[in-house]
C-alpha cells in the first residue's frame, strides 16, 4: 500500500481505447478496498461506454497484494467477473505498463501542476490524444508476448524486452478490459 499525493491513476482500456480513468484521491491507499470501490465503479461504466460487451468482459490485472487480497478477490468471484491469470515468473503483460502510461507521462513531463484539477486536465487531454489504432497496437503487440510466455512454458525469462519498449512507470496503475 501506498498514500497518494496526486501522483496515482487507474486507467482501464480495451482496444478500443479508455474505458475508466480516475486520480487517486489525496490520502487515500491503493489497497483491496479502494479497488472493489473502483471496481463497482467500472462495472457501471463499462455499461455505459461498452454495451455490447457490458455482460461479457474480462478483467487483466499485475499481482500486487491489493489485487490478490480476500476482500478485493471475494468481490471479484460475487460479482462473478472473469479474470485473466498473470503467469508466475512472466514479464509484466499488463499491456498498459509499457504502452499506454508513457503516452500519460509524456502529457505530464515538464510541465508545472499545480493542482489536482491540473493534473486531472493534463491527463485527461493525454489519454484523448492516444488514438484508437495505437490502442490496437498495444494488444497487438500483448499478443506476442503472451505467445512468447506460452512457448516458454511460463518460465521465466529476460529478452522480452524487444517487445517492451518502456518499463513500468512506477506511479500508475493500469487495469485492462478484454471483450
Amino acid at each position: 500500500m501506498s498514500m497518494s499525493r496526486m501522483k496515482a491513476m487507474l486507467i482501464v482500456f480495451d482496444m478500443n481505447g479508455v474505458v475508466h480513468s480516475e486520480l487517486m484521491p489525496e490520502g487515500h491507499t491503493f489497497n483491496g478496498a479502494f479497488y472493489v470501490e473502483v471496481l463497482k465503479r467500472l462495472k457501471r461504466r463499462v455499461s455505459r461506454v461498452r454495451p455490447k460487451i457490458s455482460n461479457n468482459w474480462k478483467l487483466h490485472y499485475d499481482y500486487v497484494p491489493s489485487h490478490t487480497c480476500f476482500v478485493f478477490t471475494e468481490h471479484l468471484t460475487k460479482n462473478s467477473i472473469v479474470t485473466i491469470p498473470q503467469p508466475p515468473y512472466s514479464p509484466d503483460l499488463a499491456t498498459a505498463d509499457f504502452l499506454l502510461f508513457p503516452k500519460v507521462k509524456i502529457a505530464l513531463k515538464e510541465r508545472l501542476h499545480g493542482t489536482l484539477d491540473d493534473v486531472k486536465k493534463a491527463c485527461t487531454h493525454g489519454l484523448k490524444d492516444v488514438s484508437v489504432g495505437y490502442f490496437q497496437g498495444a494488444y497487438e503487440a500483448r499478443k506476442l508476448l503472451l505467445q512468447k510466455c506460452v512457448h516458454a512454458q511460463e518460465a521465466y525469462f529476460e529478452d522480452y524486452l524487444s517487445f517492451v519498449a518502456i518499463s513500468l512507470v512506477s506511479y500508475f496503475c493500469g487495469l485492462i478490459l478484454i471483450a
